[in-house]
């Protein structure tokens, strides 16, 4: 292939090198940002040979090479003034994101670093509350007073906290970010309110308020402060920046903080929360149907930490009717869980539906549910909304709340009032979702039946299946030549369909399967040789000593995290051999960060093979067989 043809044609048909801000390249595919992504001629791309498809993904126009794509990226920068990746500003690689995504975003990236403290002290709380409400402690004892002090610091001084994520998220100064938030809570600030609820600021009205506990205020005064700190690093000179920014900005962000963003978030929260304690008033009932049956779905699109600074908002004022409306939820998904693990008889289907059963009772975690089951066996998601629709409207009906921030999960009861009516609801919700699970199945039955040979016959043995056109099978039994991949993960089986990048879904870069892992590590699934092993560490080419070539792709878009949670194992022209480890990868930082984890597993030359056979197990560790080989 004459890499240099390619390389001019492809740069040409993007638009030309003034159409570019950015390129770089992943294991597979050119990823060009564009100042205008209606310039490319995509038909014309799409037909040069040595282009496998195009893509549209991430805010990035990705042309799909295949292993090829080193070769033609240097040829690209050997006859193109085009700068490269690193040296590109980090504003162009960013993906252009809608602006509810972005704030759904900023709010999940700043609260979900403190959810573990809340939670944990929001438990405490409820601990408290039982062990007042039977006399085990009094309200007045000192080891009342002290474990209350625990419990209440990360919601009393939570604009402090908040600030510093909050500016983590925003990219500016945490410390002063942390700063501003402290600010309003400093005691000569908040002693202003013995005086009355107004002051004033150069001869300029100030409405006071108590800021703590509040979301909204911080959040916008960190969202300001990052603009103005980067304008003041522009037009500071450098060695005067360490002390100059940070008292500009606190001497401009504190008084506006206090003067228009704090009033203005406070108003915000509180209208939002008026808002849901309306439609409790006019119908508990309806309105606990509607979040205990639909909440599911925020869960699945991340949405639901959009709900936390309301619910925040609530306790400020007292009370919560949410949290109670959404446990029903959360045990409707754990009595589906708990159903698939009395009904399955796969093991590592019951290790999942254990252990997911277990995170939601005891800690009120529903992701390994929600993806280990609920998306798997879509049959149940109706069950989770008629349980959890059902268990929130008793729960609405009754007007239960929270009086603390809590993860829902058995050892939070006590934070919910009234306790009685809460226990209904949820054990109703949970009871439902057992039933109809166990009445009417989590799956539908295979049509289809594989079955792979044990590890001691060189053969694969075939039968009932669907025949392509270039293989005459008949319903009985061939023996075929095969090699068997392992796999080098441990995760849960996706068919490519299911993958979110159309290079893979449909098959453009091959043959294979899917997997999302549950563990951050890549092994290699045969003895071979490593091909190709990218700097950013994300993908892998190994080459088996019987001729396959395998690709593994640790995620969606991740070389956009430039090998940040990445850490390679290998490097190429290493001789591997099965179960060697190739790739360590922090996995949960990688969802954090937004991307999502799922792993294309692909055969580069599948056209070299009469088939390739997927196992039909759902879940898979490390090494378990994934893929059979026909030759």
């Amino acid at each position: 292939m004459k890499y240099e043809r390619l390389a001019k044609d492809i740069v040409q048909n993007i638009g030309g090198e003034e159409n570019v801000t950015n390129l770089v390249h992943c294991a597979t595919r050119l990823r060009f940002n564009l100042k205008d992504n209606h310039l490319p001629d995509k038909e014309k791309l799409t037909s040069l040979e040595g282009v496998l498809t195009v893509v549209e993904s991430g805010g990035q126009f990705q042309v799909v090479i295949g292993n090829d794509v080193a070769h033609v990226y240097q040829e690209i920068m050997k006859t193109s003034k085009l700068g490269t990746g690193n040296s590109a500003s980090e504003d162009a690689d960013k993906p252009k994101e809608k602006i509810l995504s972005t704030i759904f975003a900023v709010i999940s990236g700043s609260l979900s670093p403190l959810l573990p403290a809340m939670a944990g002290a929001g438990i405490l709380k409820a601990f408290l509350t039982l062990f007042t409400t039977f006399g085990w402690v009094s309200a007045e004892s000192g080891t009342y007073l002290i474990l209350a002090a625990a419990a209440n610091a990360v919601f009393y001084f939570l604009p402090i906290f908040l600030g510093v994520s909050a500016a983590i998220k925003f990219g500016a100064n945490p410390y002063v970010g942390g700063v501003i938030g402290a600010a309003l809570m400093e005691p000569n600030f908040t002693g202003l309110l013995a005086n009355g609820d107004t002051t004033s600021f150069l001869g300029i009205p100030v409405v006071l308020m108590d800021y703590s506990s509040t979301v909204f205020p911080v959040f916008v005064a960190i969202w300001i402060f990052s603009y103005v700190e980067k304008y003041l690093k522009k037009i500071i000179h450098k060695e005067l920046q360490t002390f100059l920014v940070p008292l500009l900005s606190l001497a401009i962000i504190v008084p506006l903080t206090a003067m228009i963003f704090g009033p203005f978030g406070v108003y915000i929260g509180n209208a939002i929360a008026n808002s849901i304690n309306y439609l409790m008033g006019v119908s508990g009932l309806l309105t606990g149907a509607v979040i205990g049956g639909l909440i599911f779905f925020l869960v699945v699109f991340g949405l639901h930490w959009g709900i936390i600074p309301i619910v925040l908002a609530n306790l400020t004022n007292g009370t919560d009717p949410i949290l109670a409306m959404w446990a029903a939820s959360n045990f409707a998904m754990a009595g589906v869980a708990l159903a698939v693990f009395l009904k399955s008889k796969e093991k590592s289907l019951k290790s999942i539906a254990g252990s997911s059963t277990l995170s939601l009772l005891l800690a009120g975690v529903s992701e390994p549910t929600v993806y280990g089951i609920l998306l798997r066996y879509k049959r149940t998601i109706p069950y989770v909304i008629i349980a959890g629709a059902v268990g929130g409207a008793i729960n609405g009906g009754f007007h239960t709340y929270a009086t603390a921030f809590v993860f829902q999960n058995i050892f939070s009861i006590g934070a919910f009032e009234p306790v009685g009516y809460y226990l209904i609801g949820i054990a109703a919700a949970m009871g439902i979702g057992l039933i109809l699970t166990i009445l009417f199945g989590y799956q539908d039955k295979q049509a289809v039946a594989v079955t792979e040979p044990s590890d001691a016959t060189p053969t694969v043995e075939v039968k009932a299946v669907q025949p392509e056109a270039s293989v005459n099978l008949t319903g009985v039994s061939q023996i075929l030549k095969k090699e068997v991949l392992f796999s080098p993960l441990t995760g849960d089986v996706k068919s490519l369909t299911e993958v979110p990048d159309p290079a893979f879904a449909e098959g453009a870069m091959g043959k294979g399967i899917a997997i999302i892992p549950s563990v951050g590590q890549a092994v290699s699934p045969v003895n071979g040789t490593i091909g190709t092993i990218l700097k950013s560490g994300h993908a892998v080419i190994i080459l088996s000593e019987s001729g396959a070539e395998i690709l593994i792709h640790i995620g969606i878009n991740t070389v956009q995290l430039k090998g940040q949670y990445f850490t390679p194992r290998v490097k190429a022209g290493d001789q591997v051999r099965k179960g060697d480890l190739l790739i360590d990868f922090d996995l949960e930082k990688i969802k954090e960060a937004g991307y999502n984890p799922i792993t294309p597993v692909i055969i580069s030359n599948s056209g070299d093979y009469l088939d390739v056979i997927e196992t039909t197990n759902s879940s898979v560790l490390a090494q378990d067989k994934l893929l059979t080989l026909v030759v």
